[in-house]
């Protein structure tokens, strides 16, 4: 399974229980919470109707009722008295406290229900039993409609049908005695409307916040694997190679990023190192033989051709590892690097001419002429030093390989981008061909590599191979490449740069 599938499920998952065990938690304490809010607000009332019917309820009679007092009239003109209140989103059209008075002995003396309890003895109940008993009365009972009217009306005109009916009570004390007990019933159905909406919202919210976390966790996961995608495509890279800027990455994976960058230099330093010792180890040995060898001979008496001879092949030998330490040394300080280090507008055809001029004496002594099949006024971002000295080896290899009197022929151009960098548009190239003997097919993967070289023509020594590896590492900095065909006869080599900006004019 992918990270990205991985982390998505996870947060999926920790989001989707804690979404669960909230909603769970809430609606679970919603209802008992509101019927506690309902309950406290009922003693209230019942303690203060209480207070009100100890006057009429101590001046009653025995064996009477409350039927015909003040305090009757005033509960009845409660029951009926019209009210159209907007409670919030709710609308309450109905008044629905029932309440019933009981003697000292639980028989009801007065009832506002629609069907009155008048004279039914209520001392079984809880709420009056307990009550008479000195405790806290209540109970919860289902009744029937028609005991509370239109009571539990509330927004959609439903009654109480199939509710329990709520039941608080309040003793009646004259004294320090009770003489009665007064009840305050209330259906549920009444704040079952506003329950019903205030879970609808809290299922709509629980459910918005689900949506929400979900897509705070496809924004984290999809950060996450775009920046592990960053980092597994420069880890790639660095594995083929390629010299790369480690990514930018915010927080542990950028520091991870450095890590990567400074344990691949680490590596890359050892691996150079051991490699420059083994190759230059290698490299030196047949001019430290042949200056050995000339040092020897040159102790004895020799006739003066000879020891001129041998005091050449010296300075020649010299001369040769000079030019390979030097190479050597350029080649190590461009692979240390990751871009070109002063990048400017350059003209290409300029960079050639230029090095053209300072290799002409070389033409000349080997009788070369120069070609152009096509010269394009091309710009292009790059360390001008770095360009010449790439376009100096090209040239440089060309003359070492091509016959006296032979030809170069050169082209600067613009040409749609293929290369393996993955640049697209248009580049712009330096192509060089030259007569001479040519590459085996086979060879030409190894071209550019490092004291990789071919023999040069009429001669059995070859050449280092750093020139055309310092040409291809200053490509690769430049996002470039190096390019190598058969000519038939000769070698064509193109060096390919991406095209930042140009303008193009052909001449002849």
């Amino acid at each position: 399974m992918r990270i990205g599938l991985r982390l998505f499920l996870g947060f999926f998952l920790v989001a989707g229980l804690s979404a669960f065990i909230l909603l769970r938690v809430v609606l679970g304490e919603f209802k008992p919470s509101v019927r506690e809010v309902m309950e406290d607000m009922m003693v209230d009332t019942a303690n203060l109707v209480a207070e009100l019917a100890r006057d009429e309820l101590a001046a009653m009679p025995p064996g009477g009722d409350l039927g015909g007092t003040r305090f009757a009239q005033r509960v009845r003109d409660y029951a009926e008295r019209p009210v159209d209140a907007r409670i919030l989103s709710a609308r309450k059209r109905s008044l629905d406290f029932r309440i019933y008075v009981t003697d000292a002995g639980g028989r009801v003396v007065l009832d506002t229900s629609p069907v009155p309890a008048v004279g039914q003895d209520y001392s079984a109940w809880n709420d009056v039993a307990r009550t008479l008993r000195g405790e806290y009365g209540a109970r919860s009972t289902p009744e029937r409609p028609a005991l509370y009217g239109n009571a539990g009306e509330l927004g959609n005109g439903k009654d109480a049908q199939g509710s329990p009916v709520m039941y608080v009570a309040a003793p009646v004390r004259l004294d320090g005695r009770t003489i009665g007990v007064v009840t305050v019933a209330k259906p549920a159905a009444a704040v079952q409307q506003i329950i019903f909406r205030a879970e609808r919202r809290i299922w709509i919210a629980g459910l918005g916040l689900l949506a929400v976390s979900l897509a705070v966790g496809v924004a984290v996961t999809a950060w996450m694997i775009l920046t592990v995608r960053r980092l597994r495509r420069y880890a790639q890279e660095v594995q083929l190679g390629e010299r790369q800027a480690p990514p930018k990455v915010p927080g542990e994976l950028g520091d991870l990023a450095q890590a990567m960058d400074a344990m691949r230099e680490r590596l890359d330093g050892r691996e150079r190192l051991e490699h420059l010792v083994r190759a230059l180890t290698h490299e030196l040995k047949s001019p430290l033989a042949a200056l050995r060898g000339a040092g020897e001979l040159l102790q004895d008496a020799l006739p003066d051709a000879d020891r001129q001879r041998f005091a050449a092949q010296v300075v020649s030998q010299s001369e040769r590892m000079t030019e390979l330490v030097e190479r050597l040394l350029a080649l190590s300080t461009l692979e240390l690097r990751r871009g070109p280090e002063h990048p400017r507008p350059v003209a290409l055809v300029g960079a050639v001419d230029e090095a053209l001029a300072l290799l002409g004496d070389r033409l000349a002594q080997q009788g070369l002429a120069v070609r152009w099949l096509r010269r394009d006024a091309v710009e292009l971002q790059a360390d001008a030093e770095m360009l010449a000295l790439a376009i100096s080896n090209l040239l440089t290899n060309a003359i070492d390989f091509a016959p006296s009197g032979s030809e170069l022929v050169l082209q600067v151009g613009i040409a749609p981008a293929g290369g393996t960098h993955g640049t697209h548009g248009t580049s712009a190239f330096f192509e060089l061909r030259d007569h001479g003997p040519g590459v085996p097919a086979g060879a030409f993967a190894q071209l550019g590599e490092r004291f990789f070289s071919t023999a040069r023509p009429g001669s059995l020594r070859k050449g280092s191979g750093l020139g055309l590896a310092i040409v291809r590492q200053i490509a690769g900095l430049h996002r470039g490449e190096l390019r190598f065909e058969a000519a038939e006869p000769g070698l064509r080599v193109r060096l390919v740069f991406p095209l930042f900006t140009a303008a193009s004019q052909t001449s002849s």
